[in-house]
C-alpha cells in the first residue's frame, strides 16, 4: 500500500460552472483536478478566466473542445495517474483531432518538455502563474503550434479574479490567500513548481468572503502552502489603514474574515509548525465561527530526520506548539502529515515517530512512504536508501496506530452534541445528511425538516474511525 488517507482524497474531480458566462463562443471546456486543495482552487480561477473568454464549462470530456488537467507533483504515483489519463485522452483525440489537450499546475511546470515534445501527450502546458494566458495559448494551438508558458511570477495572486465555484454543495468554498512557498523542505517540489511566496491583499480576501456569504455559502477555507507566514505590508503598497496597522499577519486576517458574518464558518490550511503562533490560537479561541481544527504536519518524530528534511523545527518545538494548542483550545481537533522511510531513517527514528503519535493522539492523518522527487534537495544531497519493503512496513505501522487513535478520538464524541453545518446528502443514503463539526470530523444523521446550508445540533450515538453518526436535536 503506497498511501492511506483517513480523510476522503478527491482525485480527478470535474469542474462545473455554477453561473452563466457573459458570452459564449460555442466552445466547451472540461477541467479535471488532482492533488491538493490549492489545485482545486486554481481550477476555479481557470474556469473564470476561460468563462470570460467565452468558453462554456462541461462535465463531459467527450463533448469538450478543450480539456485541461490540473496536476500534482508531490508524489510519483500522482504523476503516473495523470499520465494514464492523458494517454486515454490522446486515444480519444484520434476521433477529434481539433480537440486541445492541456496540462496545468505543478506537473506542467516540472515536466513541460517531456510531456510536450518527448511523450507528445499534450498540446499546451501552462504553469500556476500563467493561467491568464490560457485563451491565447489555446489560440496558438489552434493555429498549429505547441504552446507553453511556465514562467513563475513574484507578483501574481489572481486577487481580482472572481473564481467560478465547484458545483458541489454551494455551501463550502476555498479562498486562496497566498501563492508559492519559501520553505525549502528537502523532500518537496512545491517551491520549484509554484515559485516564491507572495500574499494577497486582505481587502480582496475579505470582499470575496463577504460575496460568498451573500450567495449562500456558509463556510470558507483560507488556503496557502503555509498560511501562518501570510503577511501583507500595507505601507509598501501605499495604503496604510491606520498608524497601528501597517501590516496584516495571518492572525489579523483570520479575525477580519471571521467578522464578515458570525454565520460564516472559517477554516484554513495548511499550517507550518515553525510559524504557528499563539496569536493565531487566541484569534481562533476568540471567534466561535473560526473552527477549532488545525492541520499541523509533523512529517517525522525525530529531530535529526526533521533537520535533514529542512523543516525548521525540532521534536521539542513541535511538542511546544501542541501544548499551546491544548492550553488555548482544549477541544481543538488536530491532524497531521507523516512520511515513512525518509532518506537514512533508522528503526529507532521510526519508533520516535510512533512515540510522538502516541503522545499527540491525532484525530486523523495523511500518511505516505517517502517518494523521491527530482530536483529536490533530498534528491541531490541524500541517498534514498530505505528499502521499499521497509518503507511499506513502517507506513503500515503508522496507519495501524492512527486508525486506533482515530477510533479512540471518535468514541470520545459519542454522547456529545455538536453544531454541524449541513454540506449535503450522505453518499450512502439520500435520507441522511452529512456535515462536519468544528473539529472537522464528518457527521452523518437523518434528514428531518432541514436543508443543505443549515446549521443543526447533532447528538452523536455511534462512530467509526472516520465518521460520527447521530440524530439532530431540535
Amino acid at each position: 500500500m503506497e498511501e492511506k488517507l483517513l480523510k476522503e482524497e478527491r482525485q480527478g474531480e470535474v469542474l462545473v460552472i455554477d453561473q452563466k458566462t457573459p458570452f459564449l463562443n460555442g466552445k466547451k471546456l472540461y477541467v479535471e483536478s488532482y492533488g491538493c486543495q490549492m489545485n482545486f482552487s486554481d481550477s476555479e480561477i481557470v474556469a473564470s478566466i476561460m468563462g470570460d473568454a467565452g468558453y462554456e464549462t462541461t462535465n463531459n470530456a467527450n463533448e469538450a473542445d478543450v480539456i485541461l488537467i490540473n496536476t500534482c507533483s508531490i508524489r510519483d504515483n500522482a504523476e503516473q495517474r495523470v499520465r494514464n489519463r492523458l494517454k486515454q485522452f490522446q486515444k480519444e483525440k484520434k476521433d477529434n483531432p481539433d480537440k486541445v489537450i492541456g496540462i496545468l499546475g505543478c506537473m506542467a511546470e516540472r515536466l513541460k518538455s517531456q510531456l510536450l515534445e518527448e511523450e507528445k501527450l499534450v498540446d499546451l502546458v501552462a504553469g500556476p502563474d500563467a493561467y491568464r494566458e490560457l485563451p491565447g495559448l489555446i489560440t496558438e494551438v489552434e493555429s498549429g503550434q505547441k504552446a507553453v508558458n511556465v514562467l513563475l511570477s513574484r507578483e501574481e495572486t489572481y486577487a481580482e479574479i472572481s473564481p467560478v465555484r465547484l458545483d458541489t454543495n454551494g455551501v463550502s468554498a476555498f479562498i486562496s490567500i497566498m501563492r508559492g512557498c519559501d520553505n525549502m523542505c528537502s523532500f518537496c517540489v512545491v517551491p520549484f513548481t509554484r515559485g516564491r511566496e507572495r500574499s494577497r491583499d486582505p481587502k480582496s480576501i475579505v470582499a470575496e468572503a463577504a460575496d460568498l456569504f451573500s450567495k449562500g455559502y456558509r463556510e470558507v477555507t483560507l488556503l496557502g502552502q503555509n498560511v501562518d507566514s501570510y503577511r501583507w505590508n500595507l505601507s509598501k503598497k501605499g495604503e496604510v489603514l491606520n498608524a497601528e496597522e501597517e501590516t496584516v499577519n495571518f492572525a489579523q486576517l483570520l479575525e477580519k474574515v471571521a467578522l464578515v458574518n458570525s454565520g460564516l464558518r472559517v477554516r484554513f490550511s495548511t499550517s507550518h509548525p515553525k510559524d504557528m503562533t499563539d496569536e493565531v490560537l487566541y484569534a481562533m479561541a476568540k471567534h466561535e465561527n473560526i473552527c477549532e481544527y488545525i492541520h499541523l504536519p509533523v512529517q517525522s518524530g525525530n529531530s535529526e530526520v526533521l533537520q535533514k528534511m529542512n523543516r525548521g523545527y525540532s521534536r521539542e518545538w513541535y511538542f511546544d506548539r501542541i501544548d499551546a494548542i491544548r492550553r488555548i483550545m482544549p477541544d481543538c481537533g488536530i491532524s497531521t502529515d507523516v512520511i515513512a522511510g525518509f532518506c537514512g531513517e533508522t528503526e529507532e527514528q521510526h519508533q520516535e515517530t510512533l512515540s510522538l503519535m502516541e503522545a499527540v493522539n491525532y484525530d486523523f492523518a495523511y500518511m505516505f512512504y517517502y517518494s523521491e522527487r527530482p530536483k529536490t534537495l533530498a534528491e541531490r544531497k541524500y541517498e534514498d536508501d530505505v528499502p521499499l519493503e521497509v518503507k511499506k512496513r513502517r507506513l503500515n505501522e503508522i496507519i495501524d496506530l492512527q486508525m486506533k487513535h482515530s477510533l479512540e478520538s471518535n468514541k470520545k464524541a459519542v454522547g456529545k452534541t455538536f453544531k454541524v453545518l449541513i454540506e449535503g446528502h450522505s453518499k450512502r443514503s439520500k435520507v441522511h445528511f452529512c456535515g462536519r463539526n468544528t473539529q472537522n470530523v464528518m457527521c452523518v444523521f437523518p434528514v428531518k425538516n432541514y436543508a443543505i446550508g443549515d446549521y443543526v445540533y447533532v447528538n452523536i450515538t455511534e462512530c467509526t474511525a472516520a465518521t460520527l453518526m447521530g440524530e439532530i436535536v431540535d
